[in-house]
């Protein structure tokens, strides 16, 4: 996601392999990039660059029951697609609790909440999301009433609500995209083509060309370089991949695209910026060397909700 960590080696970027598509392999960058108060060392000896084949391989073997994971999810889609979001949200919120622990978020209301959210997407419509959104607030109150939660209630309601709407909405608007007739899983597959390609090639072209720091209070090894690359390589991922869809023109595609690889680093700036005031330097362990679950996806929860209104202006 960050494009380069001083002092480690570099391989050659191969956007070919689906390992690299989707992104697994640039999160030691990203744990660097929230180490505290980081002072970047404008004078640093240049990076050595050369093949981390040791590395490379185990990172493959951690992220490939992942991608075909997400692969069999996309394809069957309906409730099999709401029960893996729902899974997907508990997970993530759990990281997220931990993260947040000092600030004793109400978990109870935040999982029962995500659910019902994702449900209503899959079962309902819009309104049915909105009214499950806004009945979550009465359960905070109901369930942050309590003597341990009394104390600080105001924090514990904010920091559940960020949380909720971080990782519920996006996930509500991943079924509702999935969800749409004929082409949603077509349009769901160009969201994240464009999303890890994005991610990756931003890596890469970092990595080889990067010197501009966009937010250094934030991540300091993500540059304007990486922001470029990242842009312009992850917007042809997604026309690559309209070529394949005789119903999305080129036009449509390239569109689709730049919004998508505009928006995925607003997800990992927003991403760094909550582990660098929380002192975290990953979200989690689950993917082991790759970090956590909010790490992988910190994108994706910015770019699928783009994603649906783009396609709904698009292609319905």
């Amino acid at each position: 996601m960050t494009e380069e960590r001083p002092g480690r080696r570099h391989r050659e970027p191969d956007l070919r392999g689906a390992e690299e598509l989707f992104s697994f392999a640039d999160e030691p960058q990203e744990r660097a990039a929230d180490e505290p108060n980081p002072q970047p060392r404008e004078d640093a000896p240049r990076r050595q660059r050369g093949p981390l084949r040791g590395e490379t391989a185990r990172r493959v073997l951690f992220a490939f029951p992942w991608i075909v994971f997400a692969i069999a999810i996309v394809v069957a889609g309906g409730l099999p697609f709401t029960i893996a979001m729902i899974g997907i949200g508990a997970l993530a919120l759990r990281e997220y609790f931990v993260m947040t622990a000092s600030l004793r978020p109400i978990h109870l209301a935040a999982y029962a909440a995500l659910a019902g959210l994702v449900l209503a997407a899959h079962f309902g419509t819009a309104f049915n999301v909105l009214l499950i959104l806004a009945a979550s607030f009465s359960v905070l109150f109901v369930l942050g009433a309590d003597r341990r939660h009394r104390d600080g209630i105001t924090v514990s309601m904010g920091v559940t609500l960020l949380g909720l709407v971080w990782i519920g909405v996006p996930l509500v608007h991943a079924v509702l995209l999935r969800d749409l007739p004929d082409h949603g899983a077509g349009l769901l597959v160009d969201v994240l083509v464009g999303t890890f390609v994005a991610d990756t090639a931003a890596y890469a072209t970092g990595r080889m060309f990067g010197s501009h720091p966009i937010a250094p209070q934030l991540s300091p090894n993500k540059t304007v370089e990486g922001l470029i690359g990242g842009f312009v390589i992850g917007t042809m991922g997604v026309w690559f991949a309209g070529l394949y869809q005789d119903w999305l023109s080129g036009v449509d595609a390239l569109i689709l695209g730049a919004a998508v690889a505009a928006i995925a680093p607003v997800g990992d700036l927003f991403e760094s910026m909550l582990k660098r005031d929380l002192g975290r330097k990953d979200t989690g362990a689950l993917f082991g060397p790759h970090g956590g679950l909010l790490d992988r996806l910190d994108a994706v929860f910015f770019t699928v909700v783009v994603g649906y209104y783009v396609s709904l202006q698009l292609v319905y």
